[in-house]
Parts: structure tokens; sequence; C-alpha cells
């Protein structure tokens, strides 16, 4: 068996709040995460009903748990409870700091929960005033900002539906997203910066509302405190606060009432709404940071995110534990590639997030972490993509030696996670630690069948949970949700991910079902390959697709290299042979290309799917989902695959 990278210590296991909610269930799993877990998904009800108390939700909880349906996105949890989202992250009342902002352009600003509590209730009389009811849509074009979160929280302490876009979304973007929910309001900010640049928000407003005619009124916050925003069009946040009347009532609502909306990245057609509940969401959340990341009161927890990516609303979600949380806005690797990290260190973060491919950059820039002082670092957050083997050995070699590296999968259809990590099992390289407790996931075989160990297959959830989507918004029968989830095994949730379990209860991302290659038959997941690629020094990134060729499949294999050097024959054969050597003869690529750029989305994802359809000749719709549009040019006939 392979060395484990990390272990936690008998102490850290003995602290944790995993073990404290074993003792508090009376369900001895003897530290046993694979016992514990299994005993959660054969006890929903007792799971469930439990962790509602053990993380003091405030709310009335019901009688009832679960009310089963044959269908399985029609089951209800908690059918007669009732909760208000923004009560239960707002319970703490003192002056010490709630939220963190940074920006890259080096200006900090700070909130209290005290002040976090009085500016949400102010805002929330102002919508109030607006005449905005329960189920109405707020939508918000928003960099990552403390003033963000006041307005996400004041609209779900109405009951508005609330739904953000990143500013680097186009306006495109953000019409083909926003114009499906017809919301009566947008908020947004009179600028941003990335990578150094100081980029004009409101230029792109105009063309919004003539697109979405549903927008009434548009309310702008200032990207810094200290300057004024001056808008003559628009109503002024700063103005709106200090003349509203301060609403202390917190209405509370139906566990499955919609909170926000999210979208589908829409990179092969209009973004998916995809609806989520507001009782789902907390109770979901509050169990992956309490249970799985061991989330303390008064933790620092920090990741790096947009208003356009699900774990922006994962990082609210965490003020429910009574942690502060920690913005920053812009690049990551600006004006430093320390910068994050030297974040963490100041600010002394408990838990940091980030992407796979950030982690990717730093060990691809050979970057090391000494001189930082990371000691109050407990736990690394990884996801977007899987994280590449040679990653984990990197952050145990690089960055922290004693760290709970976290990969974690899921998904913005359950703003949550179906495999993460946990304080019982040990940390092993390229593996995901385990399930997500109260949810039974599984990976099957074409025919519906449990693989074995060390077999490939798809990530399945055999019964309803918590955190799935309420609906998609304008989805009336169903048909879309349906489509996504129930076409492949009879009622059975098919989340789209290859996968692999191993012999540690562990798991190992392959890719997308959706673009899994077929050579001669046999089912190869993307992610294997690029596992090789990217640990080859030259390469910084690779791209790999399926090419329809000769009644059969080819492997088309396209990177990225340092300083954009050529590569000549043997360079490639020394990554065939690389891949043959640690896969297999049927995952070696026909055909290796160099390119300037590899397509991705805004948060950080490859586009393979694109990809494969420019090389078929297939026509692309939705180009505003792709960070990097103008890098697809190069994939337009290409004279190699012909």
């Amino acid at each position: 068996m392979n060395k484990h990278l990390w272990q936690p210590s008998e102490q850290k296991i003995k602290d944790s709040r995993l073990l404290e909610f074993t003792k508090f269930v009376g369900f001895e799993s003897n530290n046993n995460f694979k016992k514990l877990w299994k005993w959660s998904v054969s006890n929903p009800e007792i799971f469930w009903t439990k962790f509602w108390d053990y993380s003091k939700i405030i709310g009335d909880k019901g009688k009832e748990i679960i009310r089963k349906d044959k269908v399985f996105n029609k089951t209800k949890f908690f059918p007669d409870s009732r909760i208000n989202y923004s009560e239960n992250i707002l319970k703490k009342k003192n002056d010490k700091i709630a939220i963190n902002f940074l920006s890259e352009a080096g200006f900090e600003e700070t909130i209290s929960w005290n002040l976090l509590y009085e500016k949400v209730c102010k805002f929330s009389s102002y919508l109030k005033s607006l005449d905005l009811t329960k189920g109405d849509r707020v939508a918000a074009y928003v960099p990552n900002k403390i003033e963000s979160i006041i307005c996400f929280l004041a609209c779900a302490k109405n009951g508005i539906i609330w739904s953000s876009c990143s500013p680097d979304f186009g306006t495109q973007g953000v019409i083909d997203r926003f114009k499906q929910i017809e919301p009566k309001v947008l908020i947004t900010s009179d600028y941003y910066f990335y990578n150094g640049k100081k980029i004009n928000i409101l230029n792109k407003v105009h063309d919004i509302l003539k697109a979405i005619t549903s927008i009434k009124k548009v309310i702008v916050f200032p990207y810094n405190r200290n300057e004024k925003v001056v808008t003559e069009d628009f109503i002024n946040f700063e103005d709106v606060l200090s003349e509203s009347d301060f609403d202390e009532t917190f209405e509370r609502f139906e566990f499955n009432h919609p909170i926000y909306i999210l979208y589908s990245s829409g990179t092969t057609g209009k973004p998916k709404c995809i609806t989520h509940g507001t009782g789902n969401v907390l109770i979901e959340h509050n169990k992956e940071f309490i249970l799985h990341c061991d989330v303390k009161d008064n933790d620092k927890l920090f990741y790096y995110t947009t208003t356009g990516w699900m774990m922006w609303n994962w990082l609210v979600g965490g003020l429910a534990t009574g942690s502060s949380i920690f913005l920053f806005d812009g690049a990551p690797t600006y004006p430093k590639i320390n910068v994050l990290l030297k974040h963490c260190q100041n600010k002394q973060i408990n838990l940091f997030g980030v992407s796979a491919k950030y982690i990717d950059h730093l060990k691809n820039e050979k970057f090391n972490s000494n001189g930082l002082d990371l000691s109050s670092l407990r736990i690394i957050a990884s996801t977007g993509s899987p994280l590449a083997e040679e990653s984990f050995k990197y952050v145990y070699e690089n960055i922290k030696e004693d760290v709970h590296l976290s990969s974690i999968a899921g998904g913005t259809d359950m703003v949550g996670c179906l495999v993460l990590g946990n304080l019982y099992s040990a940390v092993n390289r390229g593996e995901i630690q385990g399930q997500s407790l109260g949810i039974d996931v599984d990976v099957f075989t074409d025919d519906g069948k449990t693989t074995k160990d060390g077999d490939k297959g798809e990530l399945v959830v055999k019964q309803p949970f918590p955190s799935m989507p309420v609906k998609f918004w304008g989805d009336t029968d169903g048909e879309k949700y349906h489509n996504a989830y129930f076409t492949k095994f009879k009622n059975i949730w098919h989340h789209g991910d290859f996968i692999e379990r191993t012999t540690n209860n562990g798991f190992i991302m392959r890719g997308r079902s959706d673009t899994t290659l077929n050579p001669g038959g046999v089912r190869i997941g993307t992610a294997e390959i690029y596992q090789q690629v990217e640990d080859i020094n030259f390469i910084t990134e690779g791209l790999v697709v399926g090419q329809n060729y000769n009644d059969d499949v080819r492997i088309v294999l396209f990177v990225t290299t340092k300083n954009n050097k050529e590569i000549d024959e043997e360079k490639i054969k020394l990554i065939k042979s690389k891949i043959r050597k640690n896969c297999s003869p049927k995952h070696v690529p026909s055909i290796i290309i160099k390119v300037p750029e590899i397509p991705r989305t805004k948060s950080g994802k490859i586009v393979e799917l694109a990809v494969k359809k420019i090389i078929s000749g297939e026509e692309l719709n939705n180009l505003e989902a792709i960070a990097n549009p103008e890098s697809l040019n190069f994939f337009k006939d290409l004279k190699e695959l012909k």
C-alpha cells in the first residue's frame, strides 16, 4: 500500500467535531469513516435530524424529517420546518471581524458582526420599500466584496431569490443568465481590478438593461468604500443604507424555499438555471464545514473565488459556523505569485481553498513557501478539476508538511460536495478521502452495478439528499431537471463524472463522463492523461479530446509549453512513452499539437467539449461562458487533424 502523505494525529481526532458528533448521535465508529458514512446513509432520518440539532440550526424543525416520494427528486427533507437563512448566518452579535476584504490593488476593508447585522437589516428594509416580496428575483453583477454579501443576505432575509455573475462575464453572458430569471432589481459596482487593470463595470449596464426589461432599478456600490460612486442614472447603495429603517424581522420560510439561482457553465448551450433551497444549502454547508473540514467557532476561512462560482455561495455559508470569512478580489498571482499564501500568513487563516489549477500553477513555477509562516493553516481545500498526484506531493513538500489537503468534488448542482475530506482518514496521493456524510454515493458500471475497488465508473447517488436542486428555473414540467440527472439510470442521480474507487475507501476523479475517450472501445478518463502530461517539466498544461477517425476514436493531445517553446520529435516521443508506461498503450495520443493557450471557463475548467466540437466542424453557440474565447480560433481547420 502506498505511504500516506498525511494522517491526522490522535489529538486532532480527539479534538475534532467529527468525533464530538459521533458521540452526540451515540454511534460508535471507532474513528472509522467508512463505518460512520455507512451508518449515515442507512439511517438518513436520524442523521439529518441529529445534525440539525448538533449544528444548532435556528428555526422550527417540524416533526417530519423526510417525506419520501417514489420520484427521486420529489422527496422532501424537513417538509414542515420553517427557517430563515440570514437569521442563521447573523447569529453572532459582537464587534469582532465577520468579513475581511482585500483587493489586489492593495486596500483592505472589514466589517464586524454587529455592523453586518445592521447593514443587512437596513438593506432588507429598503428592498421591502421597493415592494419586492418573497420569490422575486434580484440579480447581482458584482465583484467579491463585503457589499455583495450584505445584499445577498438582505435578499435571503426577505425570501427574495438571489443570483450573481462576476464582472469578468461579458454583457452577453450576463444577459444569457439573468434574462431567463426576470429579475426586478440589478445590483452592481462601479469597477473592479484584475491583473493590475482597473475595469469599468457600469459601462456594460445600459446594454444589459436594454435586453432585460424586467429590471426596474439599478443599485450601485463603490468598489472602494473611501470613494463615492458618481452616477446620476442609478441608485447609490451607501445613500440607501443611510436613509433606510432598521428592520429586524426574520420571517421563516419553508426548507425548500428558493434562496439562489446558479448556472451551469453553458459552454454547449444556454446555461441552465439551477435553483437551490434555503434549508437545503444551510444544512449541507454546515455539515461540510463542521464535520468534514473541522471548522470551529472563530475560525478564519478564505476561499479564492468570484461571485460567479459556487464556491462563493459555499464560503458565505461558512459564516453560519461563527467563523470569519476572508474575500480576495483580483488575480490570484498579482502582484506576486505568493499573494494568496501571504494573505494566509498575515491573517492566520485556518482553511484556505483554491482551484486545482492554482496549485498546478504554483508547482509549474516551482514556488516554495519558505519564509512564510503558515502555522495557523490546518486545511487546504482544492476543487474545480481533479488534483493531480504530483500536485498532492508538491503541497506537502513545498507548501506545508502538516496540513489536511482536502480534494473536494461535487458542483453547482448541489452547491457542495459528493466526495471530500474527513479527519478520520489519511490523505493519499491523487485521492479524495471519502464520501459526503448522509449522501449515498456510489460508482456504477454502465449497466448499473456497483464497481469493484480499482475499477472506473459513473459517479451516482442512490438515495435522495437535501442539497438536490429545488428545480431548474423556467423548467415547468421538470424535463430539463430529469434529463440532467436521471436519464442514464432509473431514479438514480447520475452526476456525469467518471470516477474510480480505491482500496483506501478513497476516490480518484477521472474527468467528466461526457469527455471520456473510447479508443478501440476502451473507456479512458481524460484526467488519467493529464496526470502524466502535466508532470513533464517542459509542459505547463494539456487538453485532450477524442476525434472520430477511420471508424474509431483517436486521441488528440494539445499542450502549452514553458516559455512557449516548440516541441520536437524527441519531446513527443518522451510524452508518449511516459503515458504508455504509466497508463497503457490505449492511452497514448495519436497526435500531439502545441497550442498557444488552453481555453477554459471562468471558473478555470478546461473546455474539452468545445474543442471537440470545433475540430469536428460543429458550430459553437455560446462563447460567453469561456474566459478566453479567442483561444478557440487556433483549433479551427487544423491541417494535422484532416
